[in-house]
């Protein structure tokens, strides 16, 4: 094991949390952490790890971004036919990972996932820029390729298909999921490696606040 590596360290020492810091609705929760996370300038606050896992249990992560949420869940977009995509469709449950190191935050939640609905879908696509819209038909998202002139060529084509075009018609293959939330846990960092874990359950007519040891 390399010394340099296993002397890395940072002492977590900027805040704390107590269950009675916690909103009873752990939505409106996430968004005073995600509105403080966005005001103290993090790079990407939107960014957060999606663990999927296939029927045999295979587990996989990726960064993805948040484009909504609300009581309903999280939603985020992609390519239905990625392997991400074909996970969700075998095995519709999920976790997220928000990573928020300058304010020492984490969030973790997992739930169940839905698509959200094609008009839905359209709406956001056509919002993209349209270089993002064009790089959505052009990528067959996690299929081996055999170099990158393959997606310049998809490029060039669908470009010239859609010519002088600003909003291009949703791809079949394309949209979005919302994650339905079953557990939140509200992660803040201490010292001594002695961090504060709050977690939120569902319970019936509500949520269930507890702690959980670093």
């Amino acid at each position: 094991m390399s010394k340099e590596l296993a002397a890395l360290r940072q002492n977590y020492a900027l805040n704390a949390l107590s269950a009675s810091d916690v909103s009873p609705d752990p939505m409106a929760q996430f968004g005073h952490w995600f509105d403080e996370a966005i005001d103290s300038k993090v790079l990407e606050p939107n960014a957060f790890s999606l663990a999927t896992a296939n029927l045999e249990g295979r587990p996989s992560a990726r960064t993805v971004l948040l484009k909504g949420f609300d009581h309903k869940g999280f939603v985020f977009f992609t390519n239905y036919e990625s392997r991400k995509g074909n996970e969700l469709d075998v095995n519709p449950q999920a976790a997220m990972l928000f990573t928020w190191l300058d304010l020492q935050r984490q969030i973790r939640i997992e739930g169940s996932i839905e698509k959200i609905s094609m008009e839905e879908s359209l709406d956001y696509f056509q919002s993209r820029p349209i270089e993002s819209q064009i790089g959505a038909w052009a990528s067959p998202q996690s299929r081996p390729i055999t170099s990158r002139e393959v997606l310049e060529k998809n490029q060039v084509a669908i470009k010239e298909k859609y010519r002088g075009v600003e909003k291009l018609p949703l791809p079949p293959f394309w949209g979005g999921y919302r994650l339905v939330p079953l557990w939140f846990e509200f992660w803040q960092g201490r010292e001594s490696r002695l961090h504060d874990r709050v977690v939120c359950s569902p319970k019936e007519g509500g949520w269930e606040i507890g702690r959980l040891a670093p």
